[in-house]
């Protein structure tokens, strides 16, 4: 069958009208935030939001500094965690010189406004209580002597099952208090499973290209049903588990989920960033908009510099559909977007 110049028209006209009809409109909150006149934010890896509206950004504010002269190096610095009202006040920074703000890689609040920090250089991840105090870490930073079983070294890829970690990334919460805390971005490639105490259940996953295998973990999100959904950027997709970490499905639209979340309320949705590299502004970096089977709603944005770009997106909150925190590494910023 030969396609006739004005059929193949009307194909092309049709495909491009629900292309077009797939772009969310949008806009970016100029000046969202009021950084301090002495601060500047770094490579912003986490922004989150409590149920008050405050804003917390946990950003690498410079490089960890190495100091000599006790009978080990010591590692400090590097990153910051900053508190902002829902007017964007800056309010008050949190755990500064904490021991373990290193590398930032996440920042994310849970139910009861707890404040839950990653750490990548570290391998930690520390929960703050409203007020700011610590009341728990998880994972252990390395010491001068050997940390045993912290590193998977079988070579057979499989996640350690340990509750120690390898470049932690992200970390997440279901209704019951359970703790998720994706290990993927060094040798362990995993999720780790921990009870609303701390106390590590199962490591989920291992390094791999099939079913509940990883290439790498770099985003976790959690639906009101308890699954859990982890960003396999190595593998260009977004892989679906039950609560006790059997597979159940993939998601293919996004090929680098590098950041999602999930909205409250009765209707969930899922955010997730197909995120540019660092090394290409220009390449993907849209963020797309899909319901909890899969189906693409629509997408937002395109890799670039400008508002209403963004540039290697790491972190999305949502706690609604209509407005959306985005956290980008190579840009430096966090973008507040108001969707229609």
């Amino acid at each position: 069958m030969t396609t006739t110049p004005k059929i193949l028209t009307a194909i092309l006209f049709t495909g491009l009208t629900a292309l077009a009809q797939t772009e969310i409109k949008f806009d970016s909150v100029p000046n969202a935030l009021q950084v301090p006149a002495t601060s500047l934010f770094g490579e912003v890896a986490g922004v989150a939001t409590n149920s008050k509206g405050d804003v917390f950004v946990y950003t690498r504010t410079g490089h960890p500094t190495i100091t000599i002269g006790t009978m080990r190096p010591f590692v400090h610095g590097g990153s910051r965690l900053f508190q902002f009202d829902k007017t964007g006040k800056f309010t008050r920074e949190i755990g500064r010189e904490t021991y373990s703000f290193l590398v930032a890689s996440q920042v994310r609040v849970d139910k009861d406004d707890n404040i839950w920090v990653v750490d990548e250089m570290a391998n930690t991840v520390h929960k703050f209580d409203p007020a700011g105090r610590v009341v728990m870490l998880l994972g252990r930073r390395a010491e001068a002597e050997a940390v045993p079983a912290r590193v998977n070294t079988t070579g057979d890829g499989s996640g350690q099952p340990t509750d120690l970690f390898n470049r932690p990334t992200d970390v997440a919460f279901d209704a019951a208090g359970n703790i998720f805390v994706a290990d993927g971005a060094g040798n362990n490639t995993r999720i780790a499973k921990f009870d609303k105490d701390g106390k590590f259940i199962k490591s989920i996953g291992k390094r791999g290209t099939g079913e509940g295998q990883f290439g790498s973990v770099l985003s976790l999100a959690i639906d009101p049903a308890g699954n859990i959904y982890a960003g396999d950027g190595g593998n260009h997709r977004i892989q679906v588990f039950d609560n006790d970490g059997k597979y159940k499905t993939s998601i293919t639209a996004v090929a680098n989920p590098q950041a999602m979340c999930i909205t409250k309320g009765a209707n969930p949705v899922l955010f997730a960033s197909n995120s540019n590299p660092w090394n290409d502004i220009d390449t993907a970096g849209e963020i797309f908009k899909l319901r909890l089977d899969g189906a693409v709603v629509g997408k937002l944005g395109r890799a670039g510099k400008l508002p209403k770009e963004f540039g290697t997106t790491n972190s999305l909150d949502c706690r609604t559909e209509n407005t959306l925190w985005v956290g980008e590494l190579v840009n430096l910023r966090a973008q507040k977007l108001e969707l229609h």
